[in-house]
């Protein structure tokens, strides 16, 4: 295998399809897909919650939203979520791509909720921004389907 194939080896969980984890650039990736709903999210922040269980170091969090139709999340639950998140007692940055009005506004409210929490959360339009803030390249960012 050569140094480039090295460089993007990620790893892939059955039990959450499109979640994976890069361990050289320490972070961790999800791209839901169709109708964001509590039970998506829940998965989303089970997924993270076990990656913080099985890695000794600290790691950051891309979430992209490009891949959502629609959103059914309840308010309540994302008070429910980013308390639970605030708990985390390890700095580390957590970027949303928001691509859409009422995706970005979801992100923007989940980021106003993790002020002054271990976690800083930033909402992103751009991918490349986003890259540059988590100091990863932008290639690792691009949903599954337009990574080739």
């Amino acid at each position: 295998m050569n140094p480039e194939s090295m460089e993007y080896t990620l790893r892939s969980y059955s039990r959450f399809p499109r979640n994976w984890y890069y361990p050289k650039f320490r972070l961790a990736t999800s791209y839901p897909v169709g109708v964001l709903t509590d039970a998506l999210a829940d998965q989303i922040i089970e997924f993270i919650e076990m990656q913080e269980h099985d890695e000794e170091e600290l790691f950051d969090r891309y979430t992209d939203f490009s891949g959502l139709t629609k959103i059914r999340l309840k308010v309540n639950h994302m008070f429910e979520i980013a308390r639970r998140r605030r708990s985390a007692r390890e700095p580390v940055n957590s970027a949303f791509f928001a691509n859409r009005p009422v995706t970005w506004s979801i992100a923007k409210m989940y980021e106003g909720l993790m002020e002054r929490a271990m976690i800083t959360v930033r909402v992103f339009e751009k991918r490349e921004a986003a890259a540059e803030w988590l100091g990863v390249p932008l290639k690792i960012l691009c949903p599954p389907s337009k990574k080739k």
